[in-house]
């Protein structure tokens, strides 16, 4: 599937700050960019890192009075969507290393919070069936409300509220999957068909060896999902990190399929 990409930002600045911008798609096997355009008014000079995981890159930008930036892509996404159900979870003992850590307690995601609700709710024994009930319990039992959270929600606040966005959906389930003990970890994406349109954020739960994608929000397909970045929660991938204070002017986000 192709997806079109176009994203406008544009911020002012109280002062002149430091700012990390982490909004252009990952490029590896499962997506390749074509035809990329990332320009940024007034013309200064970013400098590009890895980002998390060693998925994506971010860019630092150092900002006067004023940000704009415009950035479009297409994607050709060639992902295969593995029935979830089948597929086993990984002992705890055989979880590799570098996955051990989500696992863990994050800023926005405590697995503690959730083990007696997710235990009786969804069973003990882990797996894909478990996973696919609790991303189904949530797009059932949750309001898609843009007024209902803010940067300090954490997921045991969502869960309480029962609403927000797709935010608070992933860091809902991401806790839920660790409290059973599936490492689930967030990513940041853009997808078409999210309403209202905006960088979109799901989860990735590790079954079966390999990493594989949910959307509680059950607005993306996972065919369609362009990441941009993962970690153990929203903190970790945040399109915007501003050192000094931003005001939004604009800010427009178009996804759309190609074909």
């Amino acid at each position: 599937m192709q997806i079109s990409i176009k994203t406008h930002l544009l911020y002012s600045a109280e002062q002149p700050c430091d700012l990390l911008l982490q909004i252009e798609a990952v490029t590896d096997a499962e997506q390749d960019c074509t035809g990329t355009e990332f320009a940024i008014q007034p013309e200064v000079g970013s400098r590009i890192v890895q980002g998390e995981e060693q998925v994506g890159q971010r860019r630092w930008i150092h900002v006067e009075r004023s940000f704009e930036c415009l950035y479009r892509t297409c994607v050709l996404v060639d992902r295969q969507a593995l029935e979830l159900g089948t597929l086993h979870a990984t002992p705890l003992p055989l979880i590799p290393g570098d996955v051990t850590k989500f696992l863990m307690p994050s800023r926005y995601c405590n697995p503690s919070d959730f083990i007696t609700f997710s235990q009786r709710r969804f069973g003990v024994e882990p797996g894909g069936e478990v996973v696919l009930a609790m991303s189904e319990w949530i797009k059932r039992n949750f309001i898609y409300d843009n007024g209902a959270s803010d940067s300090s929600t954490n997921a045991i606040d969502s869960f309480t509220k029962r609403r927000g966005v797709c935010r608070d959906y992933a860091h809902v389930l991401i806790s839920m999957a660790r409290a059973v003990g599936i490492p689930a970890r967030f990513v940041s994406a853009y997808a078409p068909d999210v309403v209202p349109q905006d960088f979109h954020a799901v989860a990735e739960v590790y079954l079966g060896g390999q990493w594989h994608l949910v959307d509680p929000t059950g607005m993306a397909q996972v065919s369609e999902i362009v990441r941009i970045g993962i970690g153990r929660d929203a903190a970790d991938v945040s399109f915007m990190t501003s050192y000094g204070r931003m005001e939004l002017i604009k800010q427009s986000i178009q996804v759309s399929r190609l074909g």
